[in-house]
């Protein structure tokens, strides 16, 4: 039986691991050597070597020459990973609320001045949603 077509499962083959999420944390937050990002997450340097690679190949990170001689990259984030930025945001504030315990251990400032959370909401509406306030109108590329 093959698996169902989805885009979550498409996404989650480029993104969808340990160490590319908390490389991507990493190049958000500034962090764009492979030697800062690697201090940072934790990973052993041939995993890390290869999610980045895998990220680069996924137009998610572009490297950068930053020095010639020797040749030295950093990473820089895409349009692609710009993109997954609110995402990530969701992530952390989920990972608050349902699974650190105590204060959230990072904590974010929009440019209004007030601290970021974010919500999900309709492009056409503007409003919020949840699980009730959608229907499913197709599946698997076929309309239900």
């Amino acid at each position: 039986m093959a698996a169902r077509e989805c885009s979550i499962a498409n996404a989650l083959g480029v993104i969808g691991e340990r160490w590319s999420l908390l490389a991507l944390r990493e190049v958000m937050l500034g962090r764009r050597r492979f030697a800062q990002i690697a201090a940072n997450t934790g990973a052993s340097r041939d995993i890390l070597t290869a999610r980045l690679r895998k990220l680069v190949e996924h137009g998610v990170l572009a490297k950068e020459q930053y020095e010639l001689h020797p040749p030295r990259y950093e990473y820089v984030l895409t349009d692609a990973g710009r993109a997954l930025q609110p995402i990530l945001h969701q992530l952390m504030e989920w990972g608050d609320k349902y699974v650190t315990e105590g204060p959230a251990p990072t904590v974010w400032e929009h440019s209004c001045g007030t601290e970021l959370h974010t919500e999900t909401v309709c492009r056409h509406c503007g409003e919020p949603f949840g699980t009730g306030e959608m229907t499913l109108v197709r599946l698997g590329g076929v309309p239900r």
